[in-house]
């Protein structure tokens, strides 16, 4: 009797601790319909992803959400979407980047729709370089120092330099300089303050565009590719648990100006990676933006 009464006893105890985390749970739901919690995953290094994502956390954390950031790679990214170890996350490239991930996972995932259209590998230039289009660089190689600078050689944006650009626009007698994506921005920044002429792979979106007069090269044989749109892909269950934000988020658009805006002060002129209160302050000045992310 004593051995019964006793797991009588701890059955209550469990019983009650139950409905104790079940009380809890729901507690943690917002008056929106939403749970209080959110994890958005951000891909290791991708900035535009990291700026929207601290955008975001700042805005939800303002409506009263416990929002959480954790850094991945794609792969364990996307796995992790489908099974709500992460709710959702902002910088899913479509329809090339990307699309294998989504091909693989895609049934359990939620496309909440591109908050950004102009996505795009480049070739760029000093604003005052005398040349519009990568079919004119060649000729003028020696007006660059016969040099094209990349970032990393195991990039996509190496791939396609390599393989589509240099041969596409015969530029194979450029001395064509892989190292990383800060020594690039090393060699733009020295040339744009001595007034020099310079060449480098980049990308849209970019903090660079902000923070240098540069343009970019007219692509007239498409060697880059298209622009591809950034979209928002929530996790199996993220409509239902968080049907609010789901909203928000398809609601989403941000352009690239003030994309680039963001990034410049985030990762060039801030001289720190505590983000928080230059997101902040970012907010304060872009406030009637801002406030249209949750309506």
């Amino acid at each position: 009797m004593r051995t019964l009464t006793g797991a009588l006893a701890l059955g209550a105890v469990a019983a009650l601790a139950l409905s104790g985390c079940a009380a809890e749970a729901e507690a943690e739901t917002l008056e929106n319909g939403d749970e209080k919690n959110v994890t958005i995953a951000v891909f290791n290094g991708w900035d535009e992803g990291i700026a929207a994502s601290e955008l975001w956390k700042a805005v939800l954390t303002e409506q009263g959400y416990d929002v959480t950031l954790e850094y991945a790679d794609p792969a364990p990214v996307y796995s992790g979407l489908t099974t709500d170890d992460y709710d959702v996350t902002l910088d899913t490239w479509l329809p090339i980047t990307h699309a294998d991930y989504i091909e693989q996972y895609g049934d359990d995932l939620v496309d909440l729709g591109a908050w950004n259209e102009d996505a795009k590998l480049t070739i760029a230039v000093n604003e005052d370089a005398p040349v519009d289009s990568l079919d004119e660089l060649a000729a003028n190689a020696d007006l660059f120092g016969n040099r094209l600078i990349g970032i990393e050689p195991g990039s996509g944006l190496n791939r396609v330099t390599t393989d589509e650009v240099i041969p596409t626009y015969g530029l194979g007698d450029l001395e064509y300089l892989t190292s990383s994506t800060p020594a690039m921005l090393a060699e733009l920044t020295a040339a744009t303050e001595n007034g020099e002429n310079v060449a480098v792979t980049l990308w849209r979106p970019h903090w660079a565009y902000d923070a240098f007069p540069i343009k970019d090269l007219e692509d007239p044989e498409g060697a880059l590719g298209d622009a591809e749109g950034i979209h928002s892909f929530g996790g199996k269950n993220f409509a239902t648990t968080h049907p609010t934000l789901a909203g928000w988020l398809e609601g989403f658009t941000m352009d690239s100006e003030l994309l680039f805006s963001l990034e410049n002060v985030m990762f060039n002129e801030s001289g720190s990676d505590d983000y928080a209160p230059v997101v902040e302050q970012w907010i304060a000045d872009n406030r009637d933006y801002v406030d249209t992310l949750t309506k």
